[in-house]
């Protein structure tokens, strides 16, 4: 397998990984530079040329896994007989430079309605580096033409089109995912708040709409969907920036995207990049509240 692809494996596992690859050489070593070598929680892709040099390597690379926030390192070897490794002597007479780069888990992002503002929302942050879930209801909104928009994306797409359940797609999130329920239909939009609240091993939920909805979508969670008032409070709403009071769909992106932005920042790494397994909801649950609109 191609250090490329090892790389592509962890991304769609979301695991945390490390590239490692030889910086420089000087003098004989056991290989060029360029040489890469890919390390997961618990397998390796590649070779920097064994012995010595690569053990000490992984070894960094499983404690840079296992770290909060690891930052590029640069590790230097020299390869005589007078220098005893951690796992032993390398006397090919150079000396080397090893670039350790760290491979976050990347945040991931589910919009539910991908109507005017969603897919205004989808075009900015599929210019950054995530996964991208889009779901809808409607397959004119997911018609290949309509997110032509998004064909240069640097975020991962996936698209889901759920014609009769939409909740049922919260199943297939990612761990630590971000929810944002802006749907066209209020009923839908309560039933996905419900799901929402049910499935566990999710990241924040938000809502759009205003006041108003929020206090009817509120009562009904509790009354008919028997959620405590600590349950209701995981769901924001409004979502977005507060000072941007623009309506138009461009501006409301903007606004969401910016805030959604910055609690990346905050929390870079939040639940997804620790192994965390969702619990979904189990058969047998409430069924979803019904929303008004």
């Amino acid at each position: 397998m191609t250090w490329v692809a090892a790389v592509a494996r962890l991304r769609a596992r979301r695991e945390p990984g490390v590239l490692v690859t030889v910086a420089t050489v000087r003098g004989h070593a056991p290989r060029r530079a360029g040489a890469k070598l890919v390390v997961g929680r618990t397998e390796t892709w590649g070779s920097i040329g064994g012995g010595n040099i690569e053990a000490v390597a992984i070894d960094r690379a499983r404690e840079l896994n296992a770290a909060p926030d690891p930052e590029p390192e640069l590790m230097e070897f020299a390869l005589n007989d007078k220098v005893t490794g951690r796992h032993g002597v390398q006397c090919c007479g150079g000396a080397v430079s090893v670039l350790l780069e760290p491979l976050p888990v990347v945040q991931a992002v589910a919009i539910f309605g991908v109507g005017h503002v969603g897919l205004e929302l989808a075009r900015i942050l599929a210019r950054h580096s995530l996964d991208l879930h889009l779901i809808d209801t409607r397959p004119d909104m997911l018609a290949d033409e309509r997110l032509g928009v998004l064909a240069d994306a640097v975020a991962q797409i996936h698209v889901h089109h759920t014609p009769l359940l939409p909740e049922q797609a919260l199943a297939e999130l990612p761990p630590g995912a971000h929810v944002l329920i802006m749907t066209h239909d209020h009923a839908e939009d309560a039933a996905l708040c419900d799901a929402a609240l049910r499935t566990t091993g999710l990241g924040p939920i938000g809502l759009i709409g205003s006041a108003a909805k929020w206090a009817r979508f509120r009562q009904r969670l509790a009354d008919e969907g028997g959620h405590d008032a600590a349950a209701i409070d995981r769901i924001k709403t409004p979502i977005g920036t507060a000072g941007i009071t623009g309506k138009e769909p461009a501006t409301i992106a903007v606004s969401v995207a910016a805030d959604l932005l910055r609690s990346f920042e905050q929390d870079p790494h939040g639940a997804l990049a620790h192994g965390v397994t969702p619990v979904r909801a189990r058969s047998g649950s409430r069924q979803p509240v019904a929303g008004s609109r």
